[in-house]
């Protein structure tokens, strides 16, 4: 008899406790592993270098627009992480989201797509990008319920990359979980 395999979707939404601050630098092993944690086979993808992860205080520097928030859990455990750093004049890039796999669908995604998104408004970029790659299915998804719109496709190696935006000037409702 065949079984299905259990995936997120079938994980119900459990919110827990948690905060979002800005990265300090005793947070740079934590940092780095969710990276490892995160990476698609695990190896770098043929465009990325991940020099930003090994220097996240020099690249994500608040001075040229850029920042890097953490998710703490109650026992203070760095569960989540996503950066901002100018891409052009006027656009905020988020990178390097990512959340700790046994604390996957309770709202820390959410909270730091909010917040990165909340200081590109605040910094006064007029629209946010991000990229994934196709098989980043719960991105997608998380993306989707902030109105993130894909403007195209390209390929990199063998994958896909999929590249989003979101026009701050135009919309300010967000989904409810």
């Amino acid at each position: 008899m065949l079984q299905s395999i259990p995936t997120m979707a079938d994980v119900p939404y459990t919110p827990i406790a948690f905060a979002v601050r800005p990265y300090c630098a005793g947070d740079a092993a934590a940092c780095k592993a969710l990276y490892v944690d995160g990476l698609i086979a695990p190896k770098l993808a043929d465009n990325d270098t991940g020099l930003d992860i090994e220097d996240i205080a020099t690249a994500y520097v608040p001075d040229d627009g850029g920042q890097f928030f953490v998710a703490v859990n109650a026992a203070g455990e760095i569960v989540g992480m996503i950066g901002v750093q100018p891409a052009e004049p006027g656009v905020g890039e988020i990178r390097r989201l990512r959340v700790r796999p046994d604390h996957r669908r309770r709202g820390i995604g959410h909270k730091l797509v909010e917040t990165a998104v909340g200081y590109c408004r605040d910094r006064g970029y007029v629209k946010v990008m991000f990229d994934t790659y196709l098989d980043r299915e719960p991105a997608l998804n998380l993306f989707n319920k902030f109105h993130f719109h894909h403007t195209k496709t390209r390929k990199v190696g063998e994958k896909e990359l999929l590249i989003f935006y979101l026009d701050l000037y135009q919309r300010d409702g967000v989904d409810q979980q």
